[in-house]
């Protein structure tokens, strides 16, 4: 190793770099989008964000090269790869901010959380270099940039437009009612103990008979839930079905009131259907 190389300040614009990437991040994860004054092309938008998420993904494979195997680079090559790379981060969240609410602000947090997982994966990049800089490949630096190919690459698989990503919520809430509703079907059957009368009548006073088994009090509330897990999903199917089928891509006023589904749907599940489980089976 170079006595350059081996100075502090050669890593010294790697670790401005990741306090950059660290702001531009927690500025995606918070800040408004700015205001749409004129024509704003959704397809558009879409086709400058998969290049900037491209190039995000390029610089991040050339950045974990660079520190692949002694020696490190120079002081020279570590600023311009931390141009390089800033200039990257820059453009990915700059045409992120293009995207304004009118287009839906759910496919607005979709989009959101997908740019700062890619940012949040650079930090974690930069963090393993700057941990062991100048070494062979680490594994935490192999799993950090393959975590930031994963972040990038899942924009292919995300909703163009705020009905897909509204129907995406829907579906998800929709399969956890689900679920739920089949946890607590296997719960009851589990339940189910063939010589339960036997040991009712030997010892009724048995607590941990009691604590193992539901009373026909408790069966009849169960059953009374059951029946409002049902009509909960089959409304989310049905509220599916109809975005899915009927549902256009505009005016501003049908995109706000997709959002207004998608909260509403929110509001079913995963909070309540969850607290209503755990409070039945806590009465077992």
């Amino acid at each position: 190793m170079s006595a350059d190389n081996s100075r502090p300040d050669v890593l010294t614009p790697l670790r401005n770099l990741c306090n950059s990437v660290k702001c531009s991040r927690d500025r995606v994860r918070d800040g408004e989008s700015n205001e749409c004054s004129g024509m704003f092309s959704l397809s558009n938008f879409w086709q400058t964000l998969s290049e900037a998420v491209k190039s995000a993904s390029q610089e991040a494979t050339k950045l974990s090269v660079m520190f692949s195997k002694p020696p490190p680079p120079s002081e020279e090559d570590c600023v311009k790869i931390a141009e390089s790379v800033q200039k990257s981060v820059l453009t990915l969240s700059t045409v992120y901010f293009w995207l304004p609410k009118s287009q839906g602000v759910t496919l607005r947090k979709v989009v959101r959380d997908a740019t700062a997982e890619v940012l949040d994966g650079l930090v974690h990049l930069l963090e393993a270099i700057l941990s062991s800089p100048g070494e062979s490949l680490s594994q935490e630096q192999l799993m950090s940039t393959g975590g930031v190919w994963a972040a990038c690459d899942q924009f292919n698989q995300l909703p163009k437009e705020n009905r897909s990503a509204v129907l995406g919520v829907l579906t998800a809430c929709a399969g956890l009612v689900k679920d739920a509703l089949e946890e607590m079907e296997q719960a009851l059957a589990e339940a189910q103990d063939p010589f339960g009368d036997v040991l009712d009548d030997e010892d009724d006073d048995d607590e941990g008979n009691q604590d193992t088994h539901w009373s026909e009090a408790d069966r009849l509330l169960i059953a009374q839930c059951q029946g409002l897990m049902k009509a909960s999903g089959a409304s989310l199917r049905r509220l599916c079905a109809a975005v899915r089928n009927n549902s256009t891509l505009e005016p501003e006023e049908k995109i706000a009131q997709l959002d207004d589904l998608a909260d509403a749907a929110r509001e079913i599940s995963p909070r309540c259907v969850e607290e209503l489980e755990s409070n039945i089976k806590s009465r077992r």
